[in-house]
């Protein structure tokens, strides 16, 4: 209420998000822009690549909108770079040490990077609707003509992007993420309403399922926003500080988040699993491959299922370890003369940051694998269709832009307060 009150009180902060809803309401209306010449079957969208591809862009890859591949190619690109600092290409290592320019020529070869894929991307998808024969004309200046309209969307995407960064409240690509997610909500409640109230055989049980859903729904949901919040402190000592300096609140920590990998192993287990099952779907594939392929990768299988959670875990790992390097904190450390108490600086240091990080990491593991297989079990248990999502992916995105977006507007409010009593 607190924090309600400061924003009531700041005209600047409320220009702000006046303007970060006016740039969502844009958004919205590019979603509804569609290509022309195109007319897609809703069974194009029968897969779960697919499912989740027009979740993350708000139902725009649905209607074959302008804006249809969403932020999707510069999420793909950001990751690639990201793997290519860990001294894989010298040249970007050295751009991550360079402070502020070095992020600048990063953040620039990360948007031309999200340009060239989505182009890729935008190509694939146009050549690959031909293959259902709806009516397109085989032609590669087509082709080209509806990439580089969907490649346009994507940039205007990262443009609207960078407004609410700069004249917004900030994280705008999240945010833009996050409201596509959020505007496929009321569809999905539409479907949950229509599966067991809406029917004529609705009966008390009907009732009670319907009552089931929507309660672990709000426990899932509260279950996340608590446990994107839990962190692992690593207390530090610095050796030029008295110890009277290090009591209360003053203590040092390296903090270590439960779930430093995010969302992404999620998004990777679904993409590799996916990937196989939808292209052999295109190629009308049929008989025993079809049913070899499908137990393998279908997440609605037991194997495909267990492949699932084994990936989770696999990219929660090699993500995690990606985002924070223990060797980096050590020297880190030692540049700053501080010190984990009871640990010699250096490799041992290294060493105990490691051993932290993997149990930490096993336990968000384990966290990603549980909210991922919930859409999955409770479609098992209640018989959902695919639209309704417990839990899952969405919700991770969704809970996560929302608790960095309320610390940014906290932060904000409290700046302009402190600014005032300054004055």
């Amino acid at each position: 209420m607190n924090t309600l009150k400061l924003v009531l009180k700041n005209k600047d902060l409320k220009k702000k998000i006046v303007f970060t809803l006016l740039a969502f309401l844009l958004y919205r209306v590019a979603v509804f822009i569609t290509i022309p010449m195109i007319n897609i079957p809703e069974t194009f969208f029968d897969n779960d690549l697919m499912g989740v591809f027009n979740a993350f862009s708000g139902g725009a890859l649905k209607n074959f909108s302008v804006v249809a591949l969403g932020v999707g190619p510069y999420i793909t690109a950001s990751i690639v770079v990201q793997i290519l600092q860990m001294d894989i290409v010298p040249k970007i290592s050295e751009w991550a040490e360079e402070g502020p320019t070095g992020k600048q020529k990063i953040t620039q070869l990360t948007r031309y990077l999200a340009i060239f894929l989505a182009f890729v991307q935008a190509l694939a998808l146009t050549i690959g609707i031909t293959i259902f024969d709806i009516g397109v004309e085989a032609n590669p200046l087509v082709f080209v003509y509806l990439a580089i309209t969907i490649t346009a969307g994507t940039a205007f995407l990262l443009w609207l992007g960078d407004q609410i960064t700069v004249k917004g409240i900030g994280n705008g690509v999240s945010m833009i993420i996050a409201a596509g997610i959020i505007s496929s909500m009321p569809t999905m409640y539409r479907s949950l309403w229509q599966t067991f109230v809406s029917i004529d055989t609705a009966n008390l049980w009907s009732y009670t399922q319907f009552a089931i859903v929507v309660l672990l729904m709000l426990v899932v949901l509260l279950a996340v926003i608590y446990m994107q919040a839990v962190i692992r402190k690593i207390p530090i000592q610095y050796a030029n500080r008295g110890s009277s300096q290090l009591r209360g609140k003053h203590d040092s920590s390296v903090p270590i988040k439960l779930n430093s990998a995010g969302v992404v192993p999620v998004i990777f287990a679904v993409t590799l699993l996916s990937l196989p099952l939808t292209i052999i779907g295109y190629l009308n594939v049929s008989g025993t491959s079809l049913t070899v392929m499908t137990e393998i990768f279908s997440q609605a299988k037991p194997l495909g299922f267990m492949l699932y959670i084994i990936l989770i875990y696999v990219f929660t790992f090699f993500y995690a370890f990606m985002q924070i390097n223990p060797e980096k904190i050590s020297d880190n450390l030692s540049k700053q003369n501080a010190f984990i108490p009871g640990i010699r600086p250096g490799e041992e240091t290294e060493l105990y940051i490691s051993r932290v990080m993997f149990k930490v990491t096993l336990l968000g593991a384990l966290y990603l694998a549980i909210v991922a297989s919930i859409p999955l079990i409770s479609i098992w248990i209640f018989n959902l269709p695919t639209s309704v999502q417990v839990g899952g992916t969405s919700l991770l995105i969704v809970v996560g832009v929302a608790v960095e977006t309320f610390k940014q507007v906290q932060t904000e409010a409290n700046k302009q307060e402190y600014k005032g009593f300054i004055r």
